[in-house]
């Protein structure tokens, strides 16, 4: 029996399917019996009143049906229930029953059964008020210190306060800056109202300023307050939270101050009277409910929190003093004294579990037994160790990575494109302006190997495409069963894409023994969609602006071979070249060459050469893996066009800046709209007609130039859009040139995708351009840096839009340079390495004279240096002279170490140049071949020195 389980004392589940939250729970003698034993009240969402006397019952046990004292279903939801002192003329308790718009007082009593059923209980309708706003919530205590009776207060969903002096209707008051209703509660101590506001702020409002302010027919604006008769509603204090609270509540014990607790997301609060903040308390959980009660220990408070872990936790103010556990998340708990059992702890779920429990635990008549003594075997204990750190390490090397159903594939989807576009078109709402727009059906299939729970399958393909459904959700699936959904695919949005590829993603959950509601798992997959869905066969064009060169290392394939749906076979002449029309207009010509081994892909738009040559390379890949040839390559050798590239760049930066400055105009648009609504508001309420002095006819200009304004930003974000899809495309192009053209390995690749690709979808706050510069100047910096200076540097951790473009494109010829000149990417950790691999490797260090006065940016009409170009410069060795390496000495001893006046002591000076001397003598080669580490030795010289 665990010490940290909660024993239960009695428990039931209430009714079916039925819905219970925090205010649904009330422990108090409402019957009036005059024992001192408090009887268990609950109501239900589907209107069931339920009051409980509970009796302990056996461990296993059911709670015995004369536990229910009474049960009757309510023609409303019930929102809260309360005891206390609310019909006038006796002070004997009453319940009352909170609904959406109704307020009902019922008098509970008992009459004494003659047969073995026992007695009987019935409720009686004492009054009820009918409200004319949808209530939240209620609390109620002696209302400007009456005594003998208890008053109501009401909170309604748009925020007015209806008081009720039991029988009668007393009156109603706004809270001032109101927008969502949050937890009440009232302190009799100061005679005030608490609440915690939609602006994170516990307020605290008077009784009699409340009873003395502005009636409340209708809410009304702080100008308008200003105009009308009355007080004003002026909160007494407030405190800033930082969160929203989730429940409040006033105590006062003889043995402690009276104080006010509030219960937020991730705090606890305990303030006194007047706001401040006795104490708080930081939690590590997420709390579902509390409540404080009288502490044995004087000048403090015990509290119980339930949280979504269904841990209960006993504080003694600051101090955790237990954790137990329950069997279910807690939505409200109470303490109660039930049958002579003081502090029994009530707890409520909100699927009804309703359970009386207690700490501690029953006494273990269990003893272990007497264990042998024997000898300890170390060697086979040895070898036992060593086997099962075998086992633990292939696990973590080959599977730490992978989720549970990909080890075991618990569930298995698959997707199958149609090879055919559909007969009949699919697509729905298509903004593409072609005369028919195709669309392709995808065949997804969940095959379960065990018993699944909750399969739910999202279909997410890159916008402009679109699927018909892209959200599914199972009933759970059988084990050994599967499920066959089918969506069709099209393209919605006028651009072409930057990717033919869609993901299908099931979440579901695994039941175990020691986890019954579920385990989380994923399952996913990946399909590619036909290129045919973006264009269609065309006429080839001869001229185009934009050309680019693939070179193989195998002979040429005729198309065809490798592009059979695009080709006639009839018609000779697409043997080697072949028109493709895009959707959206543009066209695309392929043509490979009769005599080398060549395929030139043309295109008056730089961003239309990606989507074919990625298929041109795929095709080709798949056509030489089927005949068993492995060494099969493409490579680049012409020129990369960053120029065209830099204007796509400016171009979509152009239209983000356009963006800003339409929402800046938009908001002063609507601060000047709102200032001339109040204006008028004001004219039409006062009680002496004025001149409007035109105030209508600007108002109508403003409200034309707001909406003006919204349908321009409206265009100018579709066309950002569109921008954007272009500049993807564009990178992916100039990312597989890169990538051919230096033979860069898969692991360089991905890293070149995630410093150019590393957003899906942009935001105005977070763009492509600060994005991909920040990542850029990281490779600068570390693997690509050519000193230990510019190692040092540190790029700032905040990302903000640029004021233009010109530091971005900077940096990429700088990173296309240095890529030429030798070199390599990585995301190692030990930048001194990397920096003296790349110097070993041959790449030189680049001026930055070079890129900003006359640099040669590699575009149409220049190329970076050739792989020839690269060996005659990786074979010139380094020049390693006296003059460079006393200028070394210079710079280090006159940075790192002392100084006298600014230059180095001609002691240490002399000892210097005779280590260069012994350097030169000795290690010339070295020094020679390995200026980075004959630095390194000089720095550790100096420090000796000094």
């Amino acid at each position: 029996m665990s010490l940290f389980k909660a024993r239960d004392w009695w428990s039931t589940v209430l009714g079916e399917k039925e819905e219970f939250d925090q205010g649904c729970l009330c422990v108090a003698d409402v019957d009036n019996s005059g024992s001192g034993q408090d009887k268990i009240i609950v109501g239900s969402y589907m209107g069931y009143l339920r009051i409980f006397n509970p009796h302990p019952v056996k461990p296993g046990d059911e709670a015995q049906i004369e536990d229910l004292l009474l049960e009757v279903q309510l023609k409303e939801p019930i929102l809260q229930v309360e005891v206390g002192k609310f019909v006038s003329g006796t002070e004997g308790l009453h319940l009352a029953v909170l609904h959406c718009r109704k307020l009902c007082v019922y008098a509970v009593s008992g009459t004494l059964g003659n047969v073995e059923h026992g007695n009987q209980y019935q409720i009686k309708l004492m009054y009820e008020h009918n409200l004319q706003r949808t209530a939240c919530n209620m609390t109620y205590g002696p209302f400007g210190g009456v005594k003998g009776r208890d008053l109501i207060c009401i909170q309604s969903m748009d925020g007015m306060l209806m008081l009720f002096e039991q029988e009668s209707y007393a009156f109603g008051r706004f809270l001032p800056g109101f927008l969502l209703p949050g937890p009440l509660a009232y302190s009799s101590r100061t005679d005030s109202f608490i609440t915690v506001s939609s602006c994170q702020q516990v307020e605290s409002y008077k009784y009699q300023v409340l009873a003395f302010a502005t009636d409340a027919d209708e809410r009304q604006e702080p100008e308008q307050q200003k105009l009308s008769s009355g007080k004003r509603l002026v909160v007494d204090w407030v405190l800033n939270i930082g969160e929203q609270a989730l429940d409040v509540c006033v105590v006062s014990f003889d043995q402690a101050v009276s104080s006010v607790f509030v219960l937020g997301e991730r705090n606890f609060f305990c303030l006194k009277d007047n706001g401040q903040i006795r104490f708080m308390k930081k939690l590590d959980y997420s709390p579902s409910c509390f409540v404080p009660y009288c502490s044995v220990k004087e000048g403090t408070i015990n509290t119980l929190i339930g949280n979504h872990s269904k841990i209960l936790n006993v504080y003694q103010d600051v101090t955790l003093k237990w954790a137990t556990q329950l069997p279910h998340i807690p939505v409200a708990v109470k303490v109660a004294n039930l049958q002579d059992l003081k502090g029994v702890i009530v707890t409520l779920s909100d699927a009804g579990h309703l359970q009386c429990s207690y700490l501690g635990t029953d006494p273990s008549i269990f003893q272990a037994p007497k264990v042998e003594s024997r000898e300890i075997n170390y060697e086979e204990y040895d070898a036992e160790m060593k086997e099962l750190q075998k086992i633990i390490r292939e696990a973590t090397t080959t599977q730490a990575g992978l989720p549970q159903s990909e080890k075991h594939k618990d569930l298995t989807v698959t997707a199958e494109v149609s090879p055919d576009l559909d007969a009949e078109s699919q697509a729905i709402d298509s903004e593409v302006k072609a005369e028919a727009v195709p669309s392709v059906t995808v065949k997804i299939t969940l095959q379960s190997r065990v018993t699944v729970q909750k399969p739910n399958l999202t279909v997410s393909v890159q916008a402009p495409l679109a699927v018909t459904c892209d959200q599914f959700i199972f009933d759970d699936l059988e084990q050994d069963s599967s499920e066959t959904v089918v969506v069709s695919v099209f393209l919605k949005g006028n651009c072409s894409p930057s990717e033919l590829e869609g993901n299908c993603l099931v979440s579901y959950n695994i039941a175990t023994e020691l986890n019954p509601e579920g385990i989380p798992r994923v399952a996913q997959c990946n399909f590619r969609l036909p290129l045919r869905l973006v264009c269609s066969p065309a006429q080839p064009s001869k001229a185009a602006h934009h050309k680019l060169t693939i070179e193989t290392n195998k002979p040429p394939i005729t198309f065809l071979t490798i592009f059979p749906d695009f080709v006639d076979p009839s018609d000779d002449d697409q043997a080697n070249v072949l028109g493709f029309q895009f959707l959206t207009g543009s066209k695309t010509t392929l043509l490979a060459s009769k005599t080398s081994q060549r395929y030139r892909i043309q295109s008056d738009h730089l961003e239309d050469l990606w989507l074919i040559t990625k298929e041109l390379t795929l095709r080709l890949e798949e056509h030489f893996k089927k005949q068993n040839c492995k060494d099969f390559a493409c490579s680049f050798s012409g020129s990369i066009p960053l120029q065209e590239y830099f204007e796509l760049i400016d171009q979509h930066f152009e239209l983000r800046l356009n963006a800003e400055r339409f929402q800046e105009l938009l908001s002063e648009r609507a601060v000047q709209f709102r200032a001339i609504e109040r204006r008028l508001l004001t004219r039409f309420k006062d009680r002496t007609p004025a001149p409007l002095q035109h105030l209508d006819t600007l108002l109508e200009g403003t409200f034309r130039e707001v909406i003006a304004l919204a349908d321009a930003a409206e265009a100018n974000q579709a066309s950002m859009f569109q921008a954007f899809t272009k500049l993807q495309s564009a990178t992916h192009l100039v990312l597989m040139l890169l990538s051919l053209w230096q033979k860069l390995s898969a692991d360089q690749v991905a890293i070149l995708e995630a410093t150019f690709l590393p957003l899906a979808e942009e935001t105005q706050e977070l763009g492509w351009e600060e994005t991909v510069d920040a990542a850029i100047s990281y490779l600068l910096r570390t693997c690509l840096s050519k000193s230990s200076k510019e190692q040092a540097l540190t790029v700032s951790s905040q990302l903000s839009m640029p004021k233009d473009t010109s530091r971005l494109k900077k940096n990429i010829t700088l990173f296309c340079d240095r890529l030429a000149k030798g070199g390599r990417l990585s995301l190692g950790t030990d930048s001194a390495t990397q920096q003296a691999a790349v110097l070993l490797g041959g790449c030189a260090t680049i001026p930055e004279s070079e890129l900003e006065e006359g640099a040669v940016v590699p575009g149409s009409a220049a190329q970076l240096p050739t792989h020839r170009k690269m060996a005659k410069q990786k074979s010139k060795p380094a020049v390693m002279n006296e003059d460079i390496l006393l200028a070394r000495i210079w710079y280090l001893r006159s940075s790192g170490g002392s100084r006298v006046s600014g230059r180095v002591q001609e002691s240490n000076l002399t000892i210097l140049v005779s280590c260069v001397s012994y350097l030169l003598e000795q290690w010339g080669p070295f020094a020679s071949s390995c200026p980075y580490l004959c630095h390194v030795l000089l720095a550790k010289m100096i420090n000796d020195i000094e």
